[in-house]
């Protein structure tokens, strides 16, 4: 029996949004605290949003080379229940704030991800997205050839996804999870509902 890919929907910004990826199976929804995203939330307004997730859907809230009194305002505030850290921090930055966390990895010839994940032994998860200037893969696709066998920690697959790739990526890959954002999108920051049941449905297809 293949095991099922787990699904996050990242950068929400809208109620309608999240309405829509809970009711088209997403299990994790990503709410952006990086303030030059064209996805990033404030407290307030992100509060609003979580408000609307249901049990058993996770709430992940990402950060960039955060100060840590601002990751500290963000769980004090708000019921995000994992970390993720998608810029430059150490395995010490992620843990001080004693909740799980996956750490991003910009993928890109040369990066040994082997050494990579063994640097973040406590991480739930590496989350592989394609190297660009600056934070965020930028919605491109990396080669998924230079994932290597026996990482140590379970992989979420990102950077470029969409409709017209899951599948393959899935197929190939066959990562814990796979995470998109602009994929599902008809503008930055805003949701296509169709888009995101399309990329579900082409996730369970995908797992058979």
């Amino acid at each position: 029996m293949t095991s099922r890919t787990r699904i996050k929907i990242c950068g929400l910004t809208r109620e309608v949004d999240v309405a829509d990826a809970v009711t088209a199976g997403a299990d994790a929804l990503g709410f952006v605290f990086y303030p030059p995203s064209p996805r990033f939330v404030d407290f307030e307004h992100a509060g609003r949003l979580m408000a609307q997730v249901p049990p058993f859907v996770t709430i992940v809230g990402l950060f960039v080379n955060a100060d840590p009194a601002f990751v500290q305002g963000a769980l004090a505030q708000l019921p995000i229940q994992l970390l993720q850290f998608h810029g430059d921090e150490s395995e010490a930055d992620c843990c001080r704030f004693g909740r799980p966390y996956i750490k991003a990895a910009r993928v890109r010839p040369g990066l040994d991800l082997l050494n990579y994940a063994a640097s973040f032994p406590s991480a739930s998860g590496l989350l592989l997205d394609a190297f660009v200037e600056g934070y965020g893969g930028a919605g491109r696709v990396f080669d998924w050839g230079l994932i290597p066998q026996g990482l140590s920690r379970p992989v979420i697959l990102s950077g470029g996804l969409d409709v017209d790739n899951v599948e393959s990526a899935v197929r190939q890959v066959r990562p814990w999870a796979v995470d998109v954002s602009s994929g599902v999108e008809s503008a930055k920051g805003v949701k296509d509902a169709a888009k995101v049941r399309a990329f579900i449905a082409g996730v369970r297809h995908a797992d058979g």
